[in-house]
């Protein structure tokens, strides 16, 4: 069994505005060994957070395939408090688009052995926030590999 730590964050420029999303795959050791950007045109914050979740589950599929992603633990962190509080079940929905957000994230859940939701600092989140900043500013296209 595998565990895989996933930095993500999703930012917008404006809220609504020009945004983006940054994630980070990192293995046992803390390594980075993936690093993913993508613009997403205009949306709000709270919208481009959940995108970058989403994003990274489906990188990690798309990369992995969905065999090993059903033995592998995953603990996504973000520094948006409301992303991981929706996602832990803390706080509730009342925003439609955010609500299909969740569904989409949930059902991505369901093909992996565990994920964990974790909130952390801004601080411990500048590696996916310079992503996301790097995307905006166009420095990176859709998706930028090591």
């Amino acid at each position: 069994m595998r565990k895989i730590t996933i930095y993500t964050d999703g930012g917008s420029r404006g809220n609504p505005g020009p945004a983006a999303v940054g994630a980070l795959f990192c293995n046992e050791k803390g390594e980075v060994f993936k690093r993913y950007s993508e613009c997403l045109g205009e949306t709000t914050n709270n919208e481009a957070e959940y995108q970058a979740v989403i994003l990274a589950l489906k990188k990690f599929k798309a990369l992995f395939g969905k065999k090993l992603a059903k033995n592998t633990e995953i603990e996504l962190r973000s520094d948006s408090e409301l992303l991981i509080k929706q996602l832990n079940g803390e706080y509730k929905i009342l925003e439609p688009k955010i609500q299909l957000f969740f569904i989409t994230t949930w059902n991505l859940k369901l093909d992996f052995k565990k994920i964990k939701f974790k909130l952390i600092s801004r601080e411990k989140n500048k590696e996916a926030d310079k992503l996301v900043n790097e995307a905006l500013n166009g420095i990176h296209s859709t998706q930028k590999l090591l």
